[in-house]
Formats: C-alpha cells, structure tokens, sequence
C-alpha cells in the first residue's frame, strides 16, 4: 500500500500530453542499474524524472514550460504536508491584500471572488520566492487545484467553476457554457484544499534522489551545463512535441498566468520548436539528439516516445527517424506503443468529443561509438 500511494504524486498537475508512469517506470526498473542517471530534455510534467526517483536514481529534465517546469519540481521535492500548510497560512495572514486581481467576465464566473483573491496573495508571493522544498509543493498543489469538475452537488475538490481537469478551456466559451448551464463558481475554504492535497500527494515519504529540473531549451548546448558536472547519463527517457501541436502554453494558460504568465490566453511561443515543415522540426530535434549525446556516457539508451496529429499529414515515423541520422544516436528498434489514451487526451471535457488518435511508436537507440 506505500507504494502504491507514494505514487500518486505523478498525478499532482496532470494535462493530456503526459505518457503514463508505466512506461518510464517498466523500462528503468528491468534495466537501470543502481546510480545511473536519467535525463529528459522535454521532461513535460515530469513523469521520467518522477519514475527515476521512485526508484531511487539520479534525474535531470529540461523544458521551455514554466509550467512543465513547476510541475516536475514539485515531484522531486521532500516535505510534509503540515508544513505545506503552515507555509499557505503564513502567506495568508501576512498579504493584506494581492496587487492584481484578474478582472473581466471569466474570471467572475471561473472563481468565487474570495477565493480568487487569495489565490492571488499565495500567487504573488510564491513569485517573489519559490526555492524551499514547502513553497515549490505548495505551488504544484495549486497548479493542479487551479481546475476541474464539479461534483453532482455542486460542491468541488478544486478551485475553479466546472473545467476540464487537464487543461484550461477557453474563456469565451467557459462564459458561454457556464451562463447556459447557470454553473457558478464553488465557494470552497483555500487552506482545505491545500491541506486536502498536500495530505494526498505528500502524506507517503519517498526517498530524495539527487536531481535537477531547469527552465531551459534543450536545442541551447548550455541547458546541460549543469549535467557536464555530473557522471554522465546512461538513459533517455523522453517524448518530444509531436510534430504540429503548438498548443502547450494556450491549453495551460491557467496555469501559467498561476507562475508568472498574462492573464489572456497567449498564443506566441518564441521557445517551441519550429513547426513550419517537416524538414525544419527533424533537424530542430537533430540539434537536441546530438546536445544530448555530449552529456551521455558510452552506451547509453535514448528511448522516444513519438506520434502525430490528425492535421498534419507527415508521417511521424519518418520525421522522428530523419531527425535521429548523423545525430550521435544508432536506432535499434521501432515499436508500436498503440494510440494516445484512445483518442482522448485532448477530448473536450465540455462536450464528450472523441478524437481519432494517430498510433504512437516507441523507438529504441543507442549512443553511437
């Protein structure tokens, strides 16, 4: 039952790109030895980090996200749950009151005003300082508190009026349904939630590995700088954006208003990969194999994770295995992985739409000699 528990904390900011635990978990426990480390350079939520440290290996991720960022950090951290809560109490009392409340239609129908005030005060101070393990759980809790259902009586386990668990809907049409549906904002106590979450997620000790997650691009050689000071990667353990999804930041806009971002949903994203032709995003993710090379020892394993999407007609298989030629990496097996959660992972939660899945693959390579 420990175990079982203390893995619930993968689950603590879910959104739909995610790869489930199992894979990273099933490929490391039957073949990581003790002491090698693990490094994904688009760690996302950080599922590979959090699987590493679930079996007691070192771990380094990179991703452009602040979100993504937040998110696997509050997996890696040890703390517990009271002193989540006494940090979410001090805050409280301390901040009168937030400097900016978001204003505008969404934002009266997303939260209960109370609430929204004091998620601005814990907002505004986590972003003047966020560094102990308490403060970097606490900011997850939120992060993934921020939205979700309601419950059939009205009463809710997050924050916000009815969304989607997994990303943040739109505004326009957030207010539309909402007013259609005559939903309101649930009226929950902040410091329940929190105590609530930081119980469920933190209640069950693991042990601390050695790790690090940065807010870097991997395509920047110096996004490993700090791995060059470690023994080396011998796993790789990843999933790259998926050639033609360009949506990360604007599905989470919530979440990244939450650690710093616009309170708008904003579609410009100088820091993603270039999604113009095929051509250019192979040699983009060319460019990151051969970064991750230089910080791999003799013999390491790249594993990857890789599909499509419906609106792009290139076939990923191709792109993925033209961006592995002449990049450090000798592939060795390609295999089927099957479709993304049947189709649903970016299914709207508002209306129960299904969408047809491209199959995923996995591909197997080694660190060329």
């Amino acid at each position: 039952m420990k175990k079982q528990n203390s893995l619930l904390l993968n689950g603590i900011c879910p959104y739909f790109t995610m790869f489930p635990l199992e894979f990273p978990l099933s490929v490391l426990r039957e073949r990581a030895q003790k002491g090698e480390w693990v490094l994904d350079p688009f760690c996302g939520r950080g599922t590979t980090n959090f699987a590493s440290r679930s079996l007691g290996l070192p771990t380094f991720g990179i991703d452009s996200s602040p979100v993504a960022v937040a998110s696997s950090q509050a997996k890696l951290v040890q703390v517990a749950p009271i002193t989540i809560l006494r940090v979410a109490s001090r805050i409280l009392r301390e901040v009168s009151e937030p400097r900016d409340v978001p204003q505008g239609r969404f934002w009266e129908l997303a939260y209960d005003p109370g609430v929204l005030r004091d998620l601005c005060k814990l907002r505004e101070s986590l972003l003047v300082s966020c560094e102990s393990d308490a403060r970097i759980a606490l900011r997850g809790l939120l992060m993934g508190a921020l939205h979700g259902p309601l419950k059939k009586d009205g009463s809710s386990s997050y924050l916000s009026n009815q969304c989607p668990r997994t990303y943040a809907p739109k505004p326009a049409y957030s207010v539309k349904y909402w007013q259609e549906h005559a939903l309101h904002p649930p009226h929950v106590r902040l410091l329940d939630i929190i105590n609530m979450r930081a119980e469920r997620y933190y209640g069950t000790a693991i042990d601390k590995t050695k790790s690090r997650i940065v807010q870097a691009d991997s395509r920047d050689q110096r996004a490993f700088r700090w791995l060059r000071h470690q023994p080396g990667a011998d796993w790789v353990i990843t999933s790259p954006p998926y050639y033609g999804m360009r949506t990360y930041i604007p599905d989470q806009w919530l979440r990244n208003w939450f650690v710093g971002g616009p309170a708008v949903v904003d579609y410009y994203n100088e820091r993603q990969l270039s999604h113009r032709s095929p051509e250019d995003f192979a040699a983009q993710l060319r460019s990151i194999w051969m970064n991750v090379s230089q910080v791999c020892n003799e013999g390491a394993r790249l594993v990857i994770r890789f599909g499509g999407i419906n609106d792009r007609k290139a076939n990923p298989r191709t792109v993925l295995l033209n961006s592995l030629r002449e990049s450090g990496w000798r592939v060795e097996t390609l295999i089927s992985a099957g479709n993304a959660s049947n189709g649903k992972r970016q299914a709207d939660h508002f209306l129960q739409a299904e969408s047809r899945a491209i199959e995923e693959f996995d591909v197997w390579a080694r660190k060329s000699a």
